[in-house]
């Protein structure tokens, strides 16, 4: 475990800050969240700092500042094409979109589904576009965006770092190994797997 962790801190700093940056940024404006969510490398931004690699605000101004950026590109494409801009998403993408959950959180919310969205991976992907295209104020977007743009980069930068705090202790104190880890890794992906097929025959 301790290997794994100094093999993430090592990564250079610079190369870190820009996908820290640039995932976020790529979720909604792109559609790439429905495949790779982009709180995997502000994690990895947290666990970076923990090791020293990094200051933990220069995550959170990265996380933040590309999170704000995509959404608000997202917003301005759902206004622009509106939801066709969704039905031309690869049909691999289009399986994972929950568009009626979404649709139905920004009309009965409006800012606050902004706020909300942004902490499931799937409605923070989506959200913004059909924010923009259900004719959303820009003023009440941008501030909702922002907010909830700094409140979940601060949260998810943070796990990161107490995480990789905690994965040490318990490494240095208790004795767990990479093995253990990798165990429970391989049966709660199991479990999602069988889930998800479980789901799709009902």
């Amino acid at each position: 475990m301790e290997r794994i962790l100094d093999m993430i801190a090592a990564l250079p700093p610079v190369v870190v800050l820009i996908l820290v940056f640039l995932l976020p940024a790529l979720e909604s404006s792109t559609l790439l969240g429905l495949v790779i969510p982009g709180e995997t490398a502000v994690l990895v931004g947290g666990v970076v700092a923990h090791g020293g690699g990094l200051p933990l605000w220069a995550v959170v101004v990265a996380a933040t500042a590309g999170a704000c950026l995509g959404d608000q590109i997202g917003y301005l494409l759902g206004r622009r094409y509106g939801p066709a801009l969704l039905a031309r998403a690869p049909a691999v993408a289009r399986r994972h979109l929950d568009l009626d959950r979404a649709r139905r959180l920004v009309a009965r919310r409006g800012a606050t589904a902004v706020l909300t969205g942004r902490w499931v991976a799937v409605l923070r992907t989506v959200v913004p576009i059909i924010a923009g295209a259900s004719g959303m104020r820009r003023a009440a977007f941008g501030w909702a965006n922002l907010a909830g743009g700094l409140l979940w980069a601060l949260g998810v930068a943070l796990l990161g770092y107490l995480g990789a705090a905690s994965l040490r202790y318990l490494e240095r104190e208790l004795g767990i190994g990479t093995h253990v880890l990798l165990a429970v890794i391989v049966v709660a992906a199991v479990i999602a797997l069988w889930r998800h097929r479980a789901r799709q025959q009902r």
